[in-house]
């Protein structure tokens, strides 16, 4: 999943962030309630057991996460994991609804965070509350985001499969030759506006920062921070309405800005990959991104600092979002050898490797304390500015409605950005959207 201008890039991390599809999941739920029972019990003539998984992953994960299963067959020969079907994780809500509804589905698929309370609707997907809280990681141990990610209702739906934050990046050389000091940690959004006018040359095609143009969740979850500093949340406490109404337009007056001051390059295609390009060849000051971000920036030998997330209050705020591995009913023994390899998966040793070499962060405290992340930290500069960063971070509420939200917050975005809408224009015309999702029943 990591972000890749390469030779031919791949999509980034946050590519298949986008929630777009699954508004259409939320409104047309009776889908999922007529699944029928899954496949075979898998249980081969020498007792082995067959689990299909979908991973979702691109080139470079799908290569880590063969590895690791690899390294699961040999420690567990009486179980079998499929790495065949599936899509591409963007594809993957459309992808396991339909599997749903036709009775044919994964014993386990990487669902985006912002789509698990689509899919947990389904009376196929797994229950394992009790099951992580017996787990050989201690459940109170994974780092708050990814619990609060897979927890709805109280209920534990999935487990956690990346772990991520936003930080700061910034080109060390451009703000050298603007003459500005690096920012650092407790610095505020009118500094980020600031800084990034400053750094903004029209006659060399240079930008202080970027934002995706399209609407989709990437656009969007970049924008819950500043909500979230300001008091605001994503859904009322009544949970009748957006709880942004009057937050939501402070946030959007520091898009204004950056808009007005013509200092940010906005992204026209989904994924990011021009602006993140953009940053790559050195015409572009600052990006907040993810850890996934940094293998690509040190390929492109730039030479960069990392800071936290800027805020109104100097206060630390940031947003992590996690992805999760669901679990699906597909008889007993499936059932239980699908909860054996995720739970395997989350294990200080498979977690430590997989977020080492797909991009990620560690889940639990105890991954982080191993040696292997530690030297890995060393070895890449600002790594432990996004580790440390997700003592600070929130995640999205896990709601069938907020794909619905997502979609409407990205167009208020999108018409602040091109300077179509005032941001009390736009969050008006959200919350119209957004509220009235709000009170479908569910």
């Amino acid at each position: 999943m990591a972000a890749v201008p390469r030779a031919k890039p791949e999509p980034s991390r946050r590519s298949v962030l986008r929630a777009g599809g699954a508004a259409a999941v939320v409104a047309g739920g009776g889908a999922l309630a007529g699944c029928g029972t899954g496949a075979a019990d898998g249980v081969g003539p020498d007792g082995r057991v067959t689990i299909q998984l979908w991973h979702g992953q691109t080139d470079t994960a799908a290569k880590v996460l063969k590895g690791l299963v690899a390294r699961f067959h040999r420690a567990h020969p009486d179980i079998h994991v499929d790495m065949g079907g599936g899509v591409l994780a963007d594809a993957m809500l459309q992808k396991v609804t339909a599997a749903l509804a036709a009775g044919s589905y994964p014993d386990i698929a990487y669902v985006f965070g912002s789509d698990l309370a689509s899919v947990a609707r389904s009376p196929e997907v797994v229950d394992l509350t009790s099951h992580v809280r017996e787990g050989p990681t201690p459940w109170r141990n994974f780092r708050a985001p990814a619990r609060q990610a897979v927890t709805i209702n109280g209920r534990v739906r999935a487990v956690p499969a990346v772990l991520d934050c936003l930080a700061v990046v910034c080109n060390k050389k451009l703000f050298a030759e603007a003459g500005i000091e690096l920012p650092e940690a407790g610095w505020t959004w009118q500094e980020f506006t600031d800084t990034a006018r400053r750094l903004t040359d029209a006659s060399k095609g240079r930008f202080g920062t970027g934002w995706p143009g399209t609407g989709d969740e990437d656009t969007v979850w970049r924008m819950w921070p500043l909500v979230w500093d300001l008091g605001g949340d994503v859904i009322a406490d009544d949970g009748r309405g957006i709880g942004f109404a009057e937050e939501g337009v402070r946030a959007l007056e520091v898009v204004r800005d950056l808009a007005r001051d013509r200092s940010v390059y906005i992204d026209p295609k989904p994924g990011s990959e021009q602006m993140y390009q953009v940053f790559l060849s050195g015409r572009m000051g600052m990006v907040a991104t993810g850890p996934w971000q940094l293998p690509d920036i040190t390929q492109a030998k730039v030479d960069y600092h990392v800071v936290p997330m800027p805020s109104f209050s100097r206060r630390p705020v940031t947003i992590s979002g996690p992805d999760t591995w669901t679990v699906f009913d597909n008889g007993p023994a499936r059932t239980e050898a699908a909860r054996t390899f995720v739970t395997w998966l989350n294990q200080p040793g498979p977690d430590r490797r997989w977020a080492v070499e797909a991009g990620s962060l560690p889940l639990s405290r105890r991954s982080q304390d191993r040696p292997a992340w530690r030297e890995h930290s060393e070895e890449m500069p600002g790594l432990p500015v996004f580790t440390e960063a997700v003592a600070s971070a929130r995640v999205r509420p896990v709601h069938p409605a907020y794909p619905r939200i997502s979609q409407s917050l990205g167009q208020a975005v999108v018409s602040v950005l091109l300077g179509r809408k005032s941001p009390a224009d736009a969050v008006r015309a959200c919350a119209d959207e957004a509220n009235a999702a709000l009170l479908i029943p569910r």
